[in-house]
C-alpha cells in the first residue's frame, strides 16, 4: 500500500490545479471569440456617386479661343473660363444652387471642346463658337453684366458664378474619351427626350431619364393656352397653306397620334396633315411639345407640360438634385448617360 500522506498530497494538488486549467482554458476561449455589441447594426446606405477620372491633376494654363460676337459682327480671343462665366451668366440663374451651376459650367466647357472637335463651322470659320444661343450658348460679356445688374449684383452673384467656373476648371464630360455634344434646356416633364425622338440623331449618351424633381423646384413646369377655334385654324394655315381644317368639330379633325418616351407629342393628325410634335410647338408658340389638347365648343384649351427641346440635361432639374443634396458631378452622370469627367488643365 502507498504511503497515505503522500496521496493525501497529490490529491490536494489536483483539487487546486485543476481549476486553474479550467479558469485558463475558459478565459483563452473568451478572448478568442469577439465581442458583439448589444445595440443592433444600422446599415447607412450612401449615395452612389460617380468617380471623376484624373479629377484635379492636371493644373495648367487655360487655353485662349476665337468666339464670334455676334452682336459686334467680329471675332474676340478670350480665356475659356472668362468667356464660360459669360455662357453661365446667360444660361443659368446665379441664384441656382452652387452644384447645379458647377454642372452648367462642365457642360458649357464641353459644349466648346466638342465645337473644336468637329472642326470649323459653317456660320463662323474662324471662331469656335459665338455668342449666338440660337446656334451656341448664350453670352453675356462683364461690361454688360455690371452695367446691366450693378456692383452689388457683381459682388454677390457673378463672384458665385466665378467660383462656380473655377472650381471646375478644366473638366469636360467625355464618351469614350471624346467631348460629347453637351445638349440642355430649362425644364422637363418628369422625363428627358431620347435624342433621336426630337432632333432625328441619335447620341448613345443623350437617353431618356427620369427627371423627378422639376415639378416641385421649376416655375415652368406646366403652362396653359386657352385659344379660340378661329385662331387656333389660322395658326395652321399659315404654317401650312393646303391644310384642310375647320372651325367646326375640331376634336373630330385633330388627333394625336402618339407619343415620345418622355411624353411628349411625336405625330398629330390635323385636318388632312399628319405633323410632328415639334412643329406644332413652333405654331402654337408653346414651351414644350410635351402637350395635350381639350377641345370646347368655341375655343381649344392647351395644356403644357416642360420648356424647352427636353435633350440632356433639365437646368430646373439639375437645381433640384443640387438642393437634394447631389453633387455636380452625380448630376452630369445622371443626365449624361455612361460619361466620364475628365480634366484637360
Amino acid at each position: 500500500m502507498k504511503n497515505p500522506l503522500a496521496v493525501l498530497a497529490t490529491i490536494v494538488a489536483c483539487s487546486i490545479s485543476i481549476p486553474i486549467l479550467i479558469s485558463v482554458v475558459s478565459y483563452d476561449d473568451i478572448e478568442a471569440t469577439p465581442k458583439v455589441d448589444s445595440k443592433p447594426i444600422v446599415q447607412t446606405i450612401k449615395k452612389k456617386t460617380k468617380q471623376i477620372a484624373n479629377y484635379e491633376t492636371v493644373d495648367k494654363k487655360s487655353p485662349v479661343i476665337n468666339v464670334y460676337n455676334h452682336n459686334l459682327g467680329k471675332v474676340q480671343q478670350m480665356d475659356i473660363e472668362e468667356y464660360l462665366c459669360g455662357v453661365l451668366a446667360g444660361e443659368m440663374s446665379a441664384e441656382f444652387n452652387l452644384e447645379a451651376l458647377k454642372a452648367q459650367a462642365v457642360a458649357a466647357r464641353t459644349f466648346v471642346m466638342y465645337k473644336e472637335d468637329q472642326g470649323k463651322q459653317s456660320k463662323h470659320p474662324n471662331a469656335v463658337v459665338c455668342t449666338d444661343f440660337k446656334h451656341c450658348q448664350e453670352y453675356k460679356s462683364y461690361e454688360y453684366l455690371k452695367k446691366k445688374n450693378g456692383e452689388k449684383w457683381m459682388q454677390n452673384s457673378y463672384s458665385k458664378i466665378q467660383q462656380a467656373v473655377k472650381e471646375t476648371k478644366g473638366q469636360i464630360i467625355t464618351y469614350n474619351n471624346k467631348p460629347i455634344l453637351t445638349l440642355y434646356f430649362s425644364t422637363s416633364a418628369g422625363k428627358t427626350e431620347n435624342s433621336e425622338e426630337v432632333f432625328a440623331q441619335s447620341y448613345p449618351y443623350l437617353k431618356s431619364v427620369d427627371s423627378p424633381y422639376d415639378k416641385n423646384y421649376s416655375p415652368k413646369y406646366t403652362s396653359a393656352l386657352k385659344m379660340s377655334n378661329k385662331d387656333f385654324v389660322h395658326a395652321f394655315k399659315v404654317g401650312y397653306s393646303d391644310i384642310q381644317l375647320s372651325e367646326n368639330n375640331l376634336s373630330n379633325q385633330v388627333k394625336i397620334i402618339d407619343k415620345s418616351n418622355g411624353g411628349s407629342v411625336e405625330n398629330i393628325k390635323v385636318g388632312n396633315k399628319q405633323i410632328k410634335g415639334t412643329d406644332v410647338r413652333k405654331i402654337l408658340n408653346l414651351n414644350s411639345a410635351n402637350f395635350d389638347l381639350s377641345f370646347k365648343d368655341s375655343y381649344v384649351d392647351i395644356s403644357v407640360k416642360g420648356y424647352g427641346h427636353g435633350v440632356g440635361m433639365s437646368q430646373w432639374g439639375a437645381e433640384g438634385m443640387a438642393q437634394e443634396g447631389y453633387k455636380y458631378y452625380e448630376i452630369l452622370s445622371h443626365y449624361y448617360t455612361g460619361t466620364t469627367i475628365k480634366d484637360l488643365y
